[in-house]
């Protein structure tokens, strides 16, 4: 174990933190910096992603800043297509500090589905531009039958 003088309070899984210089939030408060929902916090705790602090004698949890910082964490990997299983894994590898491969690996990877999913959608665009063409030069009553026909297919 290491000393703690009094200026530093442990807060379990979001490491030290500094009690004057770091005020503490509340769950709306900390949801509102992070630009996510109070349910979105919830949920996040519930799935362990997020720790949930300890009622404080007032009756309500304080966040210390550290949980805005974890919070945007998870929101910018969520933002970036990580899934919730893949930010768990995220959020492994950062409170672990190991080595960066399997982290590197993961974003490797993301950006390779990522290219996937726009290869996709420029398809989905592509088709819809056909389809858009085909209903504009068909006559008035015959843009359905040309979306109908292409939507059996």
């Amino acid at each position: 174990m290491f000393a703690v003088d009094d200026s530093v309070e442990l807060v379990p899984w979001y490491g030290p933190s500094l009690r004057t210089f770091m005020p503490r939030m509340t769950i709306g408060e900390l949801a509102r910096r992070a630009g996510v929902g109070v349910e979105t916090v919830r949920y996040y705790q519930r799935r362990g992603l997020f720790p949930e602090p300890p009622r404080q004698p007032r009756g309500f949890r304080e966040y210390p800043a550290e949980a805005l910082e974890l919070l945007r964490f998870i929101r910018r990997a969520r933002g970036l297509g990580f899934t919730l299983r893949e930010v768990e894994r995220l959020l492994i590898l950062r409170k672990s500090k190991r080595e960066s491969a399997e982290v590197a690996e993961m974003l490797s990877a993301k950006a390779a589905e990522v290219e996937q999913q726009i290869r996709a959608l420029e398809r989905v665009v592509a088709t819809l531009g056909e389809l858009a063409t085909k209903v504009e030069n068909a006559p008035p009553e015959g843009g359905w039958q040309v979306l109908e026909e292409d939507l059996a297919s």
